[in-house]
């Protein structure tokens, strides 16, 4: 299959913006097409934002974002303040935090929630994402869940052995929190993982599925 890129040759920083809600959500949902693509494309800046990461969890999500993105050209770390479970309800104070955030990046590319995910906060990010970047390129990731609200994604990035295998340790060694959780597991990432790999038929055997509605060729 003939692959797209993220533009030809470029000498300006690709600059990415990840959203996440909460401190792991980024990681698990696209956290290997950021590795691959500090790989892939330099120089690149990113823009890391946590909205939720109460206690120990704040110290979790920065230290995962400083180790994921030694090789980016320029990074910062956003944690904010919000609620979790509870992003509809601080709508408003949302809508402004991601205003303010606009007003001061503008990113080639928007990694964010899925519109269909049936994790309230998870939704909430993705509304305000479409409602704040209008004229970025904007990939939705996808997190396995109980609810069981994959879908079937049109975007891949095919993820090179290495980074794959990257991406699995990082999730164990950074986020202890969640070790207690069922699903929070080498199983549930590999798995998903080798599905999407299967799906867009990977060398490797492994990949990330992301959901693409617009695009300009």
């Amino acid at each position: 299959m003939l692959p797209l890129t993220l533009g030809s040759a470029r000498s300006a920083p690709l600059k990415l913006l990840c959203l996440g809600a909460h401190s792991d959500d980024i990681e698990i949902g696209c956290g290997g097409a950021v590795l691959r693509w500090l790989a892939d494309y330099a120089p690149v800046e990113v823009t890391w934002v946590v909205l939720s990461a109460p206690g120990e969890r704040a110290g979790e999500a920065r230290r995962s974002a400083q180790a994921l993105l030694r090789g980016a050209a320029k990074r910062e770390v956003v944690i904010g303040d919000f609620r979790d479970a509870h992003f509809p309800l601080e709508f408003e104070r949302l809508k402004a935090f991601m205003r303010e955030l606009s007003q001061r990046v503008q990113p080639d590319v928007v990694l964010t929630h899925r519109l269909e995910d049936r994790h309230q906060d998870h939704r909430t990010v993705a509304e305000l994402s479409w409602q704040t970047w209008r004229n970025q390129l904007m990939f939705e990731y996808e997190i396995p869940k109980y609810e069981g609200d994959l879908g079937q994604p049109n975007a891949y990035v095919p993820l090179p052995g290495p980074i794959a295998a990257r991406k699995l340790r990082h999730l164990l060694k950074h986020f202890g929190s969640q070790r207690s959780k069922d699903w929070f597991s080498a199983a549930t990432f590999e798995g998903l993982m080798a599905l999407r790999g299967i799906e867009c038929r990977a060398e490797s055997g492994r990949a990330e599925g992301l959901y693409l509605r617009k695009a300009v060729l």
